[in-house]
This record gives C-alpha cells, structure tokens and sequence, in this order.
C-alpha cells in the first residue's frame, strides 16, 4: 500500500502516526542521497509519506536529538555531518560497547536466542545474495541490536542506541563501494561472530566486533576521501 495513505492508515488501526513518520522518514534520510549539510525537503517528504507539516516537522525534531539531522532556526533543516574525528571517537566508543555486549551476550544468551539471531543472520546472508541492501542492513542492525538486547544491560542498551543512531547513516554507506569488496567482507566478519556467539567464546566474539566495527570505520573514512 502506498505512503500516500500514511496518515490515514495510522488513524484506521489506531496507529501512533508520529512514530509510524518518525520510522520511515529516519530509513528515508539514511538509504538517501541527500549529501551531508544538503537540505532535506519537507514538503516534498510530506506529499511523499501523505502527512501534514506538524508531524514532518516533529519526526524531524526527534531526529536532530539522535543526531541524524541539523534544525535550522526558520529555515526548516538539514542532514548533519559528521567530521573525520567525530567518526573516529564514535566507531570506536561504539566498538568498544559491542564488544562489551558480545561478552555479556556469550555469558546470558540462552539457545533460544541464539537460533533467533542466527535466523537473522541467514536472512541477511540471502538479502545480500539478491544485493538487497535495504533489507541487508535491516537484518544486520537488527543483529547488533540483538547483541545488545541479550547483554541484559539497560544501561549499556541505551548508551548504545544513541551512538547506533549518530552512526546509521554512514554505516549504511560503508557498503556502497562499487566492487563490493566491504560488503563480501562485511558478510564473512559476521559468520565468524556468529560462530563465536555459538561457541560462547566471550574474548572471541569481543574482538572479532571490536575489528568490524573498525574495519566498517575505514571504509566510511575511505568514501570520505574518495569523495573529496
């Protein structure tokens, strides 16, 4: 069905709409080419998602706060960019917090859990073999996001989804080199988390996400200077 009708659609199931705009506009400005510091175009996003300029602009608030976009006073907004040293610090705090997730997930994941996980995993791996990116970065987020979930840490989960959605939009572009080579690498670094993930091995699957999440910095940095 199409977006058009979102503001209807919301209302007939007794949707919240504001989260329902707040979702896809945020996979909207990540999977588009709106260059950083481009100016995002409200009302053509209204007519899009079929919504009124209220909503758009109150997803749009929630979005600035994660860091994804910058307000601009009177002047509607824009996408932010980061510098080459916010993505350094970030990656790396970041893979610092995956690793610790890895760990605790190696210690409180139960078999269940585990199989759930891995079903994503197979998910991803066939979104990649139809280079379906969309739906490859949808189950690999979700993967990560699992990790954490099965840390049973809240505080460690919530210090994470700030950073996971500072990061969104140049993780999904760390795969987007024309050789593919990140992405067939990208794809290999996670059957070996998941094998540690399986083995419980706590040091094993703390520096193998540690790497990728390095690894996954220095491709965002290479398209940075390859853009330049």
């Amino acid at each position: 069905m199409s977006d058009l009708n979102l503001e209807a659609r919301a209302a007939e199931r007794g949707g919240t709409l504001h989260l329902e705009i707040l979702e896809r506009l945020r996979n909207y400005l990540v999977e588009s080419d709106i260059a950083d510091g481009g100016r995002i175009p409200e009302r053509e996003l209204c007519m899009l998602f079929g919504v009124s300029r209220t909503p758009m602009r109150e997803a749009l608030k929630v979005l600035a706060s994660e860091g994804l976009v910058e307000l601009l006073p009177n002047r509607g907004a824009r996408m932010k960019a980061l510098s080459v040293h916010e993505i350094k610090e970030l990656f790396d705090l970041m893979g610092g917090l995956e690793a610790l997730a890895g760990r605790l997930a190696c210690e409180k994941i139960s078999d269940e859990e585990f199989g759930e996980i891995e079903a994503l995993h197979h998910e991803m791996y066939a979104r990649y073999l139809r280079k379906d990116r969309s739906g490859y970065f949808f189950c690999n987020q979700k993967i990560h996001e699992s990790i954490f979930l099965n840390a049973r840490n809240d505080a460690l989960s919530t210090m994470a989804r700030t950073l996971q959605a500072r990061l969104r939009r140049v993780r999904y572009a760390a795969n987007q080199d024309e050789d593919g080579e990140r992405w067939r690498t990208a794809v290999h670094e996670h059957e070996l988390i998941l094998d540690a993930l399986r083995r419980r091995d706590a040091n094993g699957i703390a520096a193998l996400l540690f790497a990728h999440l390095r690894q996954t910095q220095e491709a965002v940095l290479r398209g940075i200077r390859t853009d330049v």
